[in-house]
């Protein structure tokens, strides 16, 4: 299913997003520089479980009256009677910040999904390397300028690099707090997450979560099949219990992507030429 198709097959996810950017442009005025649409609706896979991920672009850095005139309005369209009002993850980055990553200026206004979540000041991590890719190579454009004129390009050895902290600075403190891990939803993502992690790291490109998960059921060995067929379910059920099997699986899981991705280190220090 196409970018477009996606959409329209949702109908309720285009009428809110029309109604954000009408807001949004409202409250911005003249600060306004773009909207877009990145994650499962723009990578491909995207269901009602998923996130509805969204960019507003900038002209400068936010005034806190700004802040929280769209802090007001983030709260009101979570409000809104409608399946997917609570399912928008929204990030407000400055042109001048977009274009590429840079770990001293990454404090931005962001929207977690859920019920109660309210705007905050973020900090977007290495993990916008690979959403400044999907945004590029495949971002949907709402208004605004096309997303290769605001964003520098991504190479796979980018891609990588930014894969590697994700894993050994947030994923790997599962094996010392397991107990994060005690909910459904977060034990499927977590998995889900190392799918894709593991696909970058061997091919250095950003590929949907069931793309990943497929073909980690088909290389990764067959050991790992029935946690990865339990994270895809798990996730419609995201505030239920997770099984203590799944989530010892995942610790495993865990540890054997750690090893994969030392094994990764060595042949991108030594061999750089062939994994360009």
């Amino acid at each position: 299913m196409s970018n477009s198709d996606q959409l329209t097959a949702y109908p309720e996810v285009l009428a809110l997003l029309q109604d954000l950017l009408a807001r949004v442009r409202s409250i911005l005025g003249n600060h306004f520089v773009g909207q877009y649409l990145f994650g499962s609706l723009a990578n491909g896979g995207f269901d009602r479980d998923s996130d509805v991920d969204v960019l507003v672009v900038t002209d400068d850095v936010l005034s806190a009256d700004l802040f929280a005139a769209l802090q007001t309005m983030q709260a009101r369209i979570a409000a809104l009677d409608v399946w997917c009002a609570t399912q928008l993850e929204v990030s407000y980055i400055p042109q001048a910040a977009l274009r590429r990553f840079d770990p001293a200026n990454n404090l931005h206004p962001h929207l977690d999904r859920g019920r109660g979540e309210t705007l905050y000041l973020m900090q977007h991590d290495s993990d916008w390397v690979v959403q400044r890719y999907v945004l590029r190579e495949r971002g949907i454009t709402l208004a605004g300028p096309a997303p290769h004129a605001l964003i520098d390009p991504v190479s796979p050895d980018d891609l990588r690099q930014a894969m590697l902290p994700i894993l050994r600075d947030w994923l790997a403190h599962f094996l010392d707090e397991p107990d994060r891990l005690s909910k459904q939803g977060n034990q499927s993502y977590t998995v889900l997450s190392l799918c894709r992690i593991l696909y970058t790291l061997d091919f250095g490109l950003v590929i949907s979560k069931p793309d990943a998960a497929r073909w980690a059921r088909e290389n990764l060995g067959e050991q790992w099949i029935p946690l990865i067929d339990h994270a895809w379910s798990g996730r419609q059920h995201p505030q239920l219990k997770a099984q203590a099997g799944d989530v010892n699986g995942t610790l495993d899981f865990i540890r054997f992507a750690l090893e994969r991705s030392r094994s990764f280190e060595i042949v991108s220090t030594s061999q750089h030429v062939s994994i360009q």
